[in-house]
């Protein structure tokens, strides 16, 4: 497909998102990296995050806070901050936006991550007691998937970057970041999935009364703006 140039200069087949126009979700020279967070179709995944965020714990705190509080309001937070980590980069395209890009990209999912770490230790020691069994409910399922999951992918993409000498090269390691950034899309579906599914859990039904159908629409929108701004040439699918 020939490619196409739009009144900011960019070709559209290198930086046209899966929808909107070239440019509508690429990094303007001289623009701070922070505008990435808004660009394009990002304010719809974070209207969607930061809705079911609150959502959560809105409804934690409306309760008598327990122990086991503690995870669904680290496990939000950290899902939260790794879709800022996904949006801050997905824009990037020259070489200084992309290291730029990367290192913040690490910094938001090492928060995120040791979120969803606390999170993990919280259900784990809640679950030592009596009376709790694992892996009983999809949303435990669901979870255990997406906690090995998220974790696989930020060492692979902390090795990939960092030391691509595991991979034989920088070359090598390169050739596998559109599998990381596929991958990361995947995970951030079954991060969200994990969300919806805890809404039929006992506790949710039960106490927190965290309504279905919010979670899930929420959740759409959060793909909806995050894969909206896909550009197919990173993932080897358009050149």
């Amino acid at each position: 497909m020939a490619s196409t140039t739009n009144v900011n200069g960019l070709r559209g087949t290198e930086h046209e998102p899966l929808l909107g126009e070239p440019g509508d979700a690429s990094q303007m020279e001289g623009k701070s990296i922070w505008f990435n967070l808004w660009i394009g179709t990002a304010p719809i995944a974070q209207a969607g995050i930061w809705i079911l965020a609150a959502i959560v714990w809105g409804a934690i705190f409306s309760e008598k806070f327990i122990f086991f509080s503690a995870h669904p309001l680290l496990n939000s937070a950290g899902l939260l901050l790794i879709t800022q980590a996904a949006l801050i980069l997905q824009p990037t395209h020259t070489p200084t936006q992309k290291r730029s890009g990367t290192l913040l990209h690490f910094i938001f999912n090492i928060l995120g991550i040791s979120s969803l770490l606390a999170g993990l230790i919280i259900i784990e020691i809640n679950k030592a007691g009596p009376g709790h069994e694992h892996f009983e409910s999809p949303h435990a399922i669901l979870g255990l998937l997406f906690y090995i999951t998220i974790f696989v992918q930020a060492l692979v993409g902390f090795t990939q970057y960092f030391t691509p000498a595991l991979y034989g090269g920088v070359d090598n390691a390169k050739a596998v970041w559109k599998y990381h950034r596929v991958s990361g899309y995947v995970v951030t579906t079954l991060g969200l999935a994990t969300v919806a599914a805890a809404t039929w859990t006992p506790y949710s039904l039960n106490l927190a009364h965290i309504q279905h159908w919010a979670v899930i629409v929420a959740s759409v929108l959060v793909l909806a703006g995050l894969l909206s701004r896909v550009k197919l040439q990173k993932l080897g699918i358009r050149r």
